[in-house]
């Protein structure tokens, strides 16, 4: 059955009418939605620091390799997926994979209380956990894409998004004193609880029946449908689909320039920072106070910008500020590598991305049919993605030992986010053309 409508009286709508254009009828799915999201990160946050320490164990000169294991793990689990999709509708084949990565939480928070902290145990489990944060949430936003349309997506999926920002607050404020207090192993059930709650926000989210999820009443109707059939097609449609669509094309596209500047920026980070600061605790104070900038901001523009730039500017604007951001970070940092200058060309540059970018990119995937927007979606941000930063992590290090210095890297970066940038806007206009056809065909 479809979730009841809140009255237009109802307090809750009229609170979040300040921050959001929010309709009555939106207003428990764009809840369930923030709490979906914010259970996930809060989860993985909580998992991250002690992911960090334990993939530290053999050493920081294997960072590649594990990046490259995350990777291949990411190749031998994408068909598996594509065949639970194919056979399975989303309500049984969502709590599959929900509960398969609890399992193999739980597995962890074992052989950690058993003391089994080797080498190969960290190796592990940083990968797994790598492979679980891109996994779960690339479901999350699949579900929406599903559950959601296009237009309802520029307005909501912004606050939506702001709920995993939250998380982001909570999860390392929970780690850091479960972690003193009851041990890593606390860090584990916390996470594999989270995970759960996340999975029960789905299933109040996403109907049985097959009804409307979220009727878009503007659009004239139910504009996307939670669908209660199997969605059909083999385990490597999704790849399949990606080579045959020069849109899917596109969006790998815009993915793999995105992974590139990131992890160029990522890698010149750990050099300024090393240089700037002698000890570890400093160095962890620095990294403490940017992400805290990021987080704010993030959540700033999510609750109060984000929809409201991406309904009046078009999701073609808010997918330039990216790349735009980027070339002004790269510009900025190979002027004055200092560490002021790149912890707010960072700050600066992770905030768009998270909260404006992301959700502008995952309302591309809302006029897809539904294969793409779980088996090619599903390709696209986990194995493109780690590919992206495999590939590129090994691009920057080979320069490196060429002798290439940074200024160089932004010489080359900065014409590549003019081509991101231009690829931004041909995605927005592919979009547009796909939902008026759509619509014509409706």
């Amino acid at each position: 059955m479809p979730a009841p409508s809140l009255p237009d009286s109802s307090p809750m709508h009229r609170l979040l009418r300040r921050a959001v254009d929010v309709q009555a009828h939106e207003v428990r799915a764009t809840l369930l939605g923030f709490g979906w999201f914010f259970c996930l990160l809060g989860g993985y946050y909580l998992l991250r620091p002690l992911r960090d320490a334990l993939g530290l164990a053999g050493g920081p000169d294997e960072l590649q390799w594990l990046f490259t294991g995350t990777f291949v793990a990411m190749l031998a689990l994408v068909p598996v997926f594509g065949a639970l999709v194919a056979r399975l509708p989303p309500r049984r084949f969502v709590p599959l994979a929900y509960r398969f990565f609890t399992a193999s939480i739980l597995v962890f928070c074992v052989l950690i209380a058993m003391d089994l902290k080797s080498v190969w145990v960290g190796r592990v489990f940083f990968v797994w956990i790598s492979v679980f944060n891109l996994f779960v949430i690339s479901i999350f936003w699949s579900v929406l894409a599903d559950c959601f349309s296009n237009a309802q997506g520029r307005r909501l999926f912004g606050f939506i998004a702001a709920g995993g920002t939250a998380g982001t607050f909570v999860g390392p404020a929970l780690a850091a004193t479960l972690v003193s207090t009851l041990g890593p192993v606390a860090l584990t059930l916390g996470a594999a609880l989270l995970l759960e709650a996340a999975l029960q926000c789905f299933f109040r989210l996403y109907p049985r029946d097959g009804a409307a999820a979220v009727p878009d009443h503007a659009a004239g109707g139910a504009t996307a449908t939670g669908d209660a059939r199997p969605i059909g097609g083999g385990m490597l449609a999704g790849l399949a689909l990606i080579v045959r669509s020069p849109y899917l094309l596109g969006l790998c596209g815009y993915l793999l320039l995105h992974t590139a500047a990131s992890t160029f920026l990522y890698f010149e980070q750990g050099r300024i920072v090393a240089g700037a600061f002698a000890d570890t605790a400093s160095r962890t104070r620095f990294f403490a106070l940017v992400d805290l900038g990021v987080s704010t901001l993030t959540l700033l523009l999510q609750l109060f910008v984000t929809g409201r730039l991406m309904k009046r500017c078009g999701v073609g604007t808010a997918l330039v500020l990216l790349p735009v951001a980027s070339a002004l970070a790269f510009l900025a940092v190979a002027l004055s590598p200092t560490v002021f200058v790149l912890a707010g060309a960072q700050a600066l540059r992770r905030a768009f991305d998270y909260a404006v970018a992301r959700p502008a990119r995952e309302v591309l995937f809302t006029v897809l049919g539904r294969e793409a927007k779980y088996k090619a979606k599903n390709a696209i941000e986990t194995v493109v993605y780690r590919g992206g930063d495999a590939l590129s992590g090994w691009i920057s290090a080979g320069l490196g030992a060429l002798g290439v210095g940074f200024a160089g890297l932004a010489a080359l970066a900065i014409p590549l986010a003019a081509l991101w940038a231009a690829l931004s806007l041909w995605l927005a206009r592919q979009q547009e053309r796909r939902l008026q056809t759509r619509r014509l065909r409706d």
